[in-house]
């Protein structure tokens, strides 16, 4: 009988033992026996990282991975920009399909037309453009004030319409052109590029690695509204699909043209009827100013790209691209087209605002 107690006893105490032990285990409520678990089971475990990442610095030392490639590196030797052998994670699929109508056209020969939205930042007259009949909307951000929140919202509202959102940036520069990539810009214009330098700073922020250097970010641009379900990946597949422009606006430009016109990813170069005329001192139609133009027209048959100009120059010979006009004289033909012989023939009364001016 006492062996029996004995025994009893030492269970007992073995048990609240137990409990205590429990008890005092971090992550334990002492309320019920329930556990919280943590949010890394592995958080006190330094060697955690090497099961999770295999290939990692050792956790405290100096890998030495500037120099040294691990087994099965493409790369080998010390990191050189210049030199690395870009890999193909990001490449377009096989017979990977242009999803771009601009693009396509482009690509075929055919001529193509830009209507400009120069002065509003309404929704509905973008969207009113986009679906008028073009085949690209120029969004103007050179000489305009509106900021990149205002063209996002634009192009939010109808980023499917018949005309896709293209913008010209102020200037060739990583900040601009990559809003505008981000925003959802399938055509990009770089005004006055007077250097290869400069034409080569455009395409770099227009395109991806390895072409070029724009960053992988965010952006309506990637979502399922806009681009985030074409074929093969808006990653994958938009250096296939984005359209360039540079504009040709200067003297110097002019002189460099056939250079920036060879320039990989460029997709067209623009003679600016205006500026080349402001940049020159002649007006068209004088012999210095049709021999610039003459120069951008020869710079881009060399090249193999499109040429582009204003609407008026529709006809002339090896134009294929054409920026429109502004929504205020669309909306201004339009009207004209619609009323005939009825335009502006407003009363006139004798008193008033409306009264003739003596």
């Amino acid at each position: 009988m006492n062996r029996r107690l004995t025994l009893l006893a030492l269970s007992t105490a073995v048990g609240f033992g137990v409990l205590h032990i429990q008890g005092q285990q971090p992550g334990n409520s002492g309320q019920g026996g329930q556990t919280t678990p943590t949010a890394e089971p592995h958080a006190n475990d330094r060697h955690a990282g090497a099961m999770k990442f295999p290939r990692a610095a050792p956790a405290g030392k100096d890998s030495g991975a500037i120099t040294n490639a691990p087994m099965g590196a493409v790369n080998q030797g010390i990191i050189d920009e210049k030199t690395w052998k870009y890999g193909h994670a990001f490449d377009p699929p096989p017979n990977a399909k242009i999803w771009n109508p601009l693009k396509l056209k482009m690509m075929r020969g055919e001529k193509v037309t830009g209507g400009t939205v120069s002065a509003s930042s309404d929704p509905s007259t973008y969207c009113a453009m986009a679906n008028a009949g073009y085949d690209f909307i120029w969004t103007e951000m050179q000489h305009s004030p509106r900021e990149w929140e205002n063209v996002a919202k634009m192009w939010q509202a109808c980023p499917h319409a018949k005309a896709v959102p293209g913008v010209r940036v102020a200037y060739a520069n990583e900040r601009e052109i990559q809003h505008a990539m981000d925003a959802g810009a399938l055509v990009i214009v770089i005004p006055t590029v007077r250097t290869v330098e400069e034409g080569k700073d455009g395409r770099d922020w227009t395109y991806f690695p390895p072409l070029g250097k724009r960053s992988l970010g965010a952006g309506q641009a990637y979502s399922t509204d806009f681009w985030g379900n074409v074929p093969g990946g808006y990653r994958n597949t938009i250096n296939d699909n984005v359209v360039l422009i540079e504009m040709i606006e200067t003297v110097g430009g002019a002189a460099q043209a056939r250079e920036i016109a060879a320039i990989p990813g460029v997709d067209a170069i623009f003679a600016a009827s205006s500026d080349l005329g402001n940049f020159s001192g002649y007006r068209q139609g004088d012999p210095d100013y049709e021999r610039l133009i003459n120069v951008v027209h020869d710079a881009a048959l060399a090249a193999g790209k499109r040429l582009c100009g204003p609407f008026a120059w529709r006809d002339r010979p090896d134009f294929t691209c054409f920026q429109n006009g502004s929504e205020t004289a669309a909306i201004a033909r339009g009207v004209a087209a619609e009323l005939g012989d009825l335009i502006d023939t407003q009363g006139k009364p004798e008193v008033g605002p409306y009264a003739p001016k003596k």
